[in-house]
C-alpha cells in the first residue's frame, strides 16, 4: 500500500520540514531538527541526494509509492507544458488531497483513510481510490450515514481551505471550482530537481 506506517517524526527530521501533520511528528521536528541517528549531522548533500530529498517530499506529502509517483510523472511528461508543474497539479487533483484541502479532515492521512473506507462520494457516486483525479465542477460529499455525518461535522472546517475549492461546512459539501495552478500547491520544493531525478 502507498500509506506510510513507519515513524513519522523521523521522516520529518530526515527531510527537514513538517511533511507529516500529526502533533507528534511536528513536535519531533521542533524538538530536534537534526536528522535521526546516532550523530544527527547533516552531511553536504550530493546532487543525487538533493534530488532524492525533493522527490521524497512529494512521495510522503501525497502518500504515494515510488511506482505511483513515476506513473504520475510519465503522465505529466506526456502533457503539454512544463512537466514539473503538470506533475504537481496532478498530485493536487488526487481525491484524498482535495478532501484534505477542502477542510473535511485534519490531516491528509485522515483524508486518505476516509476515502479508502468509502466515506466520500464524487458527484453522488462512492469512490474509494485516493488517486482518483477530480475535475472542475466535481462535487464531493459525505455518504448519507448518520455516524459519518456526525463525525465529519465535528472536525470539518478547522483549517483554512483554498481558493480553487469551495466548502460548505453546514452541508458538508465541497465543489471543485477550477483546476489548481502551481501557485496553489502548499508543498514548497525544487521541482526542477525532481524532474531531473525522475527523468534519469
Amino acid at each position: 500500500m502507498g500509506r506510510y506506517t513507519g515513524p513519522k517524526g523521523r521522516v520529518n527530521r530526515r527531510i527537514g520540514i513538517a511533511i507529516f501533520e500529526s502533533a507528534g511528528a511536528v513536535k519531533a521536528l521542533e524538538r530536534r531538527d537534526t536528522p535521526p541517528g546516532q550523530y544527527g549531522k547533516r552531511k553536504k548533500p550530493t546532487d543525487y541526494g538533493l534530488g532524492l530529498t525533493e522527490k521524497q517530499k512529494i512521495k510522503y506529502h501525497y502518500g504515494m509509492r515510488d511506482e505511483q509517483l513515476r506513473h504520475f510523472f510519465e503522465r505529466a511528461r506526456s502533457q503539454a507544458g512544463n512537466s514539473g508543474a503538470n506533475l504537481m497539479i496532478l498530485c493536487e487533483q488526487r481525491l484524498d488531497n482535495v478532501v484534505a484541502r477542502a477542510g473535511f479532515t485534519l490531516t491528509r492521512m485522515q483524508a486518505r483513510q476516509g476515502v479508502v473506507h468509502r466515506h466520500f462520494q464524487v458527484n453522488g457516486k462512492t469512490v474509494d481510490r485516493p488517486s482518483y483525479q477530480v475535475r472542475p465542477g466535481d462535487v464531493i460529499t459525505i455518504r448519507n450515514r448518520p455516524n459519518l455525518q456526525k463525525f465529519y461535522a465535528e472536525i470539518a472546517g478547522r483549517h483554512q481551505g483554498c481558493d480553487w475549492i469551495s466548502f460548505d461546512k453546514d452541508s458538508l459539501t465541497a465543489t471543485v471550482k477550477a483546476k489548481p495552478a502551481l501557485e496553489d500547491v502548499l508543498l514548497k520544493i525544487d521541482i526542477g530537481r525532481v524532474v531531473a531525478f525522475l527523468g534519469r
